[in-house]
């Protein structure tokens, strides 16, 4: 749980490993986060080493352009200094790769609809 006054960083990622479930939202601007990057690459580690559900959902942004990051999503991706984050980019396209390829839920034309692939 956080409590006022922690640092909502290191506390948020405490709680997610803690969680059976987690689920991402993606959006078109996602990818210009850092931080939303390195949450879901923990959220993935918890995953693998802990058998975390993982349930992505697209809003108004196709999984396609999650998996590849190219349109807007790509966009916002490439916005990042990829000389400050050189170490972080290889780790942060493989995560998108992955969750994009998960069961998930697609928000289009104010309607939801399930995937399984």
């Amino acid at each position: 749980m956080l409590t006022r006054g922690e640092d909502i960083s290191q506390e948020l990622l405490k709680v997610t490993e803690g969680s059976g479930v987690s689920i991402a939202v993606f959006s078109k601007d996602y990818a210009s986060s850092r931080w939303c990057l390195d949450e879901l690459v923990n959220i993935l580690e918890c995953r693998k080493s802990k058998g975390q559900e993982v349930r992505p959902v697209f809003y108004k942004v196709d999984p396609s352009d999650v998996r590849k990051q190219t349109g807007a999503f790509g966009d916002a991706f490439a916005k990042l200094d990829q000389c400050k984050f050189k170490d972080s980019m290889s780790k942060w396209r493989k995560a998108l790769y992955e969750a994009a390829t998960l069961f998930r839920w697609t928000y289009e034309e104010d309607r939801y609809v399930i995937n399984t692939h």
